[in-house]
């Protein structure tokens, strides 16, 4: 029994009471609420990407279909995270550059914003919300796992994009049936009660890795103490204690260095640093937060 399903046991009442919670939830059990596919571009490159007989030419020219994905790509290649002596200015050299595993995380980065769209003005102001949240923590986790080793920057990147992936069915089902919400607190509900289950099914759906999984079932897991390292669940958790700031009640939200995963992650930094280091690169991660806009 999943998180969720202890969750739904106790709450027998919001169930009848909340018809979007309950439809998404019967869906969901049922293997037939609709998720999103990933995008076509960052799905014939990544199976590009990964064919044995690929070459970075090859690669390329299915990379510069899409014109913006290839400046992005540039320029991100250009960033504080992997700039290198030269400057590139073509999208091969780019490629060479970070590496095709690299590319490929960051390009499926770039492409996501499609799956963040809907039809009614309500809903879709509330995917454009969800987005602009992801697209900042994305930002604020790349840095920050630039700077603590052991970490992939642009790993981390798809990590924070992907952490509330589990919202967007949920959006796109009130989309299709804007009738059944009977308030705004059926859809904070609903959210708080799948977005965890409903995420892990399109982390499974995308053939992403594992620790994709954690990051979606444990972003918001506070005060998760175990003897496991650091993970990109951590990152994206302490990204978005930083995105708290200023926006949110400092009394409603623990202090961060009560956060176990906090502890891990300074662990590996020097004496002199800390989470601080984010302060400090406000610039780079608003670059990164722009491109992926």
């Amino acid at each position: 029994m999943s998180p969720t399903d202890n969750n739904l046991s106790n709450t027998a009442s919001s169930l009848a009471k909340n018809k979007l919670l309950m439809e998404c939830y019967r869906h969901m059990q049922s293997n037939d609420l609709v998720l999103p596919t990933i995008p076509d571009v960052a799905f014939k490159i990544r199976r590009a990407i990964n064919d044995d007989k690929s070459s970075v030419s090859s690669i390329a020219r299915f990379v510069q279909i899409d014109p913006a994905i290839t400046a992005n790509l540039i320029q991100i290649a250009n960033s504080p995270l992997y700039r290198g002596r030269k400057k590139i200015e073509s999208c091969p050299e780019a490629l060479t550059r970070l590496g095709l595993k690299t590319a490929q995380d960051i390009i499926t980065a770039f492409a996501m914003k499609s799956i963040f769209n809907a039809k009614s003005p309500v809903i879709r102001q509330k995917m454009a919300e969800l987005w602009t949240h992801s697209s900042y923590i994305a930002s604020v986790s790349a840095v920050l796992a630039h700077k603590i080793p052991g970490f992939d920057p642009d790993r981390a990147m798809l990590a924070g994009l992907i952490h509330d992936i589990g919202i967007v069915p949920i959006l796109t089902y009130a989309d299709n049936y804007p009738d059944i919400i009977a308030n705004p607190r059926d859809l904070v509900e609903t959210v708080k009660q799948l977005r965890a289950d409903i995420g892990v099914q399109i982390i499974r759906l995308w053939d992403f890795p594992d620790d994709f999984e954690d990051v979606v079932i444990n972003a918001e897991n506070w005060f998760r103490n175990d003897s496991k390292p650091s993970s990109y669940a951590d990152i994206v958790m302490i990204s978005q204690m930083h995105s708290f700031i200023g926006k949110v009640d400092i009394k409603k939200i623990p202090k961060i260095n009560d956060l176990p995963a906090y502890k891990k992650l300074a662990s590996h930094l020097d004496a002199n640093d800390s989470i601080n280091i984010l302060d400090a690169a406000k610039d780079e991660i608003e670059h990164i937060r722009q491109m992926l806009a």
